[in-house]
């Protein structure tokens, strides 16, 4: 395994190492996962954190999402929800 040094921001350092306690590896790992998705298209969502970040800290609280489902169909959901309850 090779090593390498690299001039990263203190704000991003501990991002790393929160991402790295969260998912019980070490930073060396997380890191190397999300260096390894660089051509990946799922490389675009990571950052979702530092997007949220803008809003107030109340708003973020209420995100219980890292990534929204693509798939997810909100009136076909609503419908069966509706279904359920009313008997329709």
């Amino acid at each position: 395994m090779a090593k390498l040094v690299l001039d990263i921001e203190p704000s991003v350092i501990d991002a790393l190492n929160k991402a790295a306690e969260k998912k019980h590896q070490s930073v060396s790992q997380v890191a190397e996962d999300l260096l390894r998705n660089v051509g990946n298209d799922d490389f675009k969502d990571i950052d979702v954190k530092a997007k949220v970040s803008k809003y107030p800290e109340w708003m973020q609280r209420l995100i219980i999402a890292d990534k929204p489902t693509p798939d997810f169909d909100h009136k076909a959901e609503y419908g069966k929800h509706l279904e359920e309850k009313y008997g329709l």
